[in-house]
């Protein structure tokens, strides 16, 4: 995923086990027909880009969050908006802006005059799907709101925590060429995103379906044809089911070597920890399951290890002078890193 190509972050298509694996139960299987409809819905307002929906998918799953990158105008906004409406689950946006205080976020005490109380008013982060667009223009003060929301699934004020509604799925966006009026997000907040996925211009043919679409009357501001395709219970269902996804010690064993190999690597400042290796855990284990496999196999750690680590690696000053990229250097280490039978 380092070059201009225009493959996906993770594959477009679920994984088909051998003939010999043993399938999941019924009840999980139709789960994982509802959440395959999921990505029927998008695809009626999104084209051409299948890996970030799959990431999507993978991250609600895994109970984890997403941060999309990408240039402007590759649908970043659009995908979460459609993304969230196919769930049917409540979803705010908010404009993260250079003035934008914690409070907004988070939610603050105000004080009602006609008890002569202060109460609490809950932010936009009190909701199912929260669409933080471009997270990087706000200070890290206020990135920090989200900290405890996304690692905790609480919000503490003024000495009370309340609890955020589940499912709980931060999806935030930022263009990752224009610098001016921009904060880079800590490694603390950064960490906290199980996937990084890179949003590139689509291909030539799904480019022109993009046009053809707007042609015969689209408006990314009507997504009335995108219908709801699964319930809250079906994706709480679905996340339980996924978390029974087994690994056996050999790839749990794979997993370290492979967050330990990039420690060492010489162009790496800090490598993979082992809150990265649980998130490589929890990824490969949704993408097991949405492929029906009853255990996770070192090809789905192979699959999910540049989106859950691209954004946890730091590299070398001198690395980054030379062009290295950390998506290089997460190739490297999958070819070196021996592979368990």
């Amino acid at each position: 995923m380092t070059d201009s190509t225009p493959h996906p972050p993770v594959p477009p298509q679920d994984p088909r086990p051998p003939q010999s694996a043993q399938r999941l139960p019924d009840e999980a299987e139709r789960l994982r027909q509802a959440m395959q409809r999921v990505r029927t819905e998008v695809a009626k307002a999104v084209v051409g880009q299948d890996g970030a929906v799959t990431g999507l998918l993978i991250a609600l799953l895994a109970g984890g969050h997403v941060l999309l990158e990408g240039v402007p105008g590759v649908a970043k906004t659009l995908l979460v908006r459609t993304f969230s409406r196919a769930l049917g689950l409540d979803t705010k946006r908010v404009q993260f802006t250079p003035d934008l205080m914690p409070g907004d976020v988070s939610g603050s005490l105000v004080y009602d005059a006609k008890t002569g109380e202060f109460e609490f008013r809950e932010g936009p982060v009190f909701t199912n799907v929260l669409l933080a667009d471009e997270i990087n223009r706000t200070p890290p003060k206020t990135q920090s709101a989200l900290l405890e929301a996304m690692e905790e699934r609480q919000v503490s004020s003024d000495g009370v925590t309340r609890p955020v509604p589940e499912p709980f799925l931060v999806a935030a966006t930022q263009n990752p060429i224009e610098q001016e009026g921009t904060y880079t997000l800590p490694e603390a907040q950064l960490d906290r995103f199980l996937l990084k996925l890179q949003i590139r211009v689509p291909d030539r043919e799904s480019e022109i379906g993009v046009l053809q679409r707007h042609a015969a009357g689209f408006t990314p501001r009507d997504l009335d044809a995108v219908s709801r395709a699964v319930t809250r219970d079906e994706i709480l269902a679905a996340q339980q089911a996924a978390a029974s996804v087994t690994a056996t010690d050999e790839v749990l064993a794979y997993i370290v070597d492979l967050a330990r190999a990039t420690r060492e690597a010489a162009s790496v400042e800090v490598g993979a920890s082992p809150r990265a290796a649980t998130a490589l855990l929890a990824a490969s284990k949704a993408w097991a399951w949405l492929g029906g496999y009853p255990a996770i196999t070192p090809d789905h750690v192979q699959a999910m290890i540049t989106p859950v680590w691209r954004h946890r690696v730091q590299l070398r000053a001198d690395a980054e002078i030379e062009g290295v990229t950390v998506d290089a250097v997460l190739t490297s280490v999958q070819r070196q890193t021996p592979v368990p039978r």
